[in-house]
């Protein structure tokens, strides 16, 4: 038998793993393994195989991934590492999931689906020697890639690394715009203003998308997507949208998205194509930010062409409850390199609403700050007023206070300022909503949030919203089903939606999938830990009850269940005793 050849071929290899997993796994065993899992289902998995790479293997806290291009593994790490660190914002220091990324070109051995040689072990020495957050890449990944994305290379020198005879060079890859931010640092030069000061609201236009299938029937189908995603994304009053006579203006027309933007004077670029074959149709969309050309999200949608009319609606809703959530992220991330002395109205709101989500005393009073100074900036921001509203409602809600009158006055004012100066604006409504649950008064909420879903239904923070209050009125199984569509809506939710959909389940009295939900859930505050171990409880699972018990407790010495209680929401009895018996048999004090 002849001797079967051993098969090469020269590849960009990128290896990646987390920074102190074991640390994290001794301090949240099942916490961490959830918020891995949900990091590499909804970020890094799918951005791998947009971006060309093949997974090669995951190594339980690593991933070894193969690519055809080293310009293809740059620009996904850097997406990658991107998308990591907004997720991590609002994530204790010591609780992120953080990694590590090396990248080599070289020979890369072949054995069934797995890869090893030289070409590896690089690029895995690279990501040992690499600091936290960051890609490490060789002379050789440098020497494909630089000047050919939108990227910079920090030269660290030569680097002797363990098993690899010549020494290597190394490279930090990084973004353009924080190269340009390291450079000026390092120089001592005055920083330079972006394009847009952040100032006003973010601005978008949606480019007519392009039909690729070669049949002018499908034309209007591609037209009417265009049209259906500018009219939805109109509904988010936080968003500038360019209207549908401008964006068609560029329709068939070969320009640079940097060029198109220039001319509207908007940051974002939304741009996609159509393409049918047979009974299928494939949609493809990417958001831009053009001022430095970074792609900050893209999906591909495949459906069975079976009513257009429905798959139009579906791809909509989509396409228009997932861009806002991108877009704020993008613009978070750049007012956190702001004093709030330099931050814009729009800004300071969006520092609030990151600060009153913590739930604790320190951040819900610097939120209030923060958004009153958003009211001085201007006095006409209907949001800031709804924000600030909502912000002294959870002061007012945890007793956070020195006269609860006082404060339920100016909540009030705040909030008729709000839908005086916005009536239409579907996140006031919401916020409304919200504010009047938690004064408990329930046809009020129930009238603001019914009114926001009609404004905008296709906002997952209404529809999960939705889901929370039919929990609280003692609608628990339908509060599951809306909490379950706002994860539908917008995969990249944030992860406090877990928490929504674990009470729901608990209220519905349906423990065990109460439990799989709160497991999902990152970094649980004390309320999430009380409803798990009182749905342990009620499932018999006493030593894991007790290990959640002790956890708020020692979180909160002072804890006592008729105080959580008080805080919460529900508006029968019997969904009150129901906790407190499941919190009883878990042994929180009276």
């Amino acid at each position: 038998m002849a001797e079967e050849r051993t098969q090469r071929r020269l590849a960009a290899v990128l290896v990646a793993d987390v920074v102190g997993y074991s640390r994290l796994i001794e301090n949240d065993e099942e916490g961490t393994r959830a918020r891995l899992r949900n990091l590499q289902a909804e970020i890094i998995d799918p951005m791998i195989t947009r971006d060309g790479g093949r997974i090669v293997k995951s190594l339980g806290d690593g991933v070894l991934v193969e690519f055809a291009s080293a310009i293809d593994a740059v620009r996904d790490a850097l997406n990658i590492q991107a998308a990591l660190q907004r997720r991590n914002t609002n994530i204790p220091a010591d609780a992120r999931i953080e990694y590590r990324m090396g990248i080599n070109v070289g020979d890369i051995i072949v054995e069934g689906d797995d890869i090893h040689g030289d070409g590896v072990n690089v690029a895995a020495r690279l990501e040992g020697i690499c600091e936290p957050g960051a890609v490490y890449v060789s002379g050789t990944v440098y020497d494909q890639a630089a000047g050919k994305l939108a990227a910079a290379f920090d030269d660290l020198g030569e680097h002797t690394v363990k098993n690899i005879v010549k020494p290597v060079r190394v490279y930090r890859a990084l973004p353009e715009n924080a190269a340009a931010r390291q450079a000026a640092d390092i120089a001592g030069a005055p920083p330079q203003p972006a394009a847009d000061s952040g100032g006003d609201l973010p601005s978008i236009v949606v480019l007519p998308f392009t039909n690729m299938s070669g049949d002018p029937e499908q034309e209007f189908f591609v037209d009417g997507l265009t049209e259906d995603i500018l009219t939805e994304l109109s509904r988010f009053h936080d968003l500038l949208v360019i209207s549908r006579t401008s964006s068609f203006t560029y329709k068939n027309k070969d320009m640079r998205i940097s060029d198109i933007a220039r001319e509207l004077d908007v940051r974002y670029v939304l741009e996609g194509s159509v393409r049918k074959a047979g009974n299928r149709v494939r949609v493809t969309v990417q958001l831009i930010e053009a001022d430095s050309d970074r792609h900050l999200w893209a999906e591909r949608y495949d459906r069975q062409l079976e009513d257009i009319f429905d798959i139009q609606d579906e791809l909509t809703s989509s396409i228009a409850a997932i861009l806002p959530g991108r877009i704020e992220a993008d613009r978070h991330e750049r007012a956190k390199r702001k004093t709030p002395d330099n931050m814009a109205a729009y800004e300071l709101v969006l520092a609030g609403k990151v600060l009153h989500h913590r739930s604790d005393r320190a951040s819900n009073e610097e939120a209030t700050r923060l958004l009153r100074r958003a009211i001085e900036l201007d006095p006409t921001y209907a949001h800031a007023h709804a924000w600030l509203a909502c912000v002294l409602g959870q002061a007012w809600g945890y007793d956070w206070c020195e006269d609860r009158d006082a404060l339920s006055e100016e909540i009030v004012a705040e909030l008729q300022t709000a839908l005086a100066l916005d009536e239409n604006d579907s996140d006031v409504h919401r916020i409304l909503a919200a504010v009047h649950l938690t004064f408990h008064e329930f046809d009020k909420a129930e009238q603001h949030q019914a009114t926001a879903l009609r404004l905008n239904p296709n906002d997952d923070l209404i529809v999960v919203q939705n889901g929370e209050i039919l929990t609280w009125v003692g609608r628990p199984e339908e509060g599951v089903e809306w909490v379950q569509k706002a994860m539908r809506l917008n995969p990249f939710h944030p992860p406090r939606f877990w928490s929504h959909l674990g009470r729901a389940y608990f209220t519905a009295r349906q423990y065990d999938e109460a439990v799989k939900a709160y497991a999902q859930a990152t970094a649980l505050d004390v309320a999430g830990r009380a409803f798990l171990a009182a749905a342990h409880a009620y499932l018999g699972n006493d030593a894991v009850a007790a290990r959640q018990r002790d956890a708020v407790l020692n979180a909160e010495p002072g804890f006592s269940t008729a105080a959580h209680i008080d805080t919460l929401h529900y508006k029968y009895d019997a969904d009150r005793d129901h906790l407190r018996d499941g919190m009883r048999k878990a042994g929180f004090p009276d």
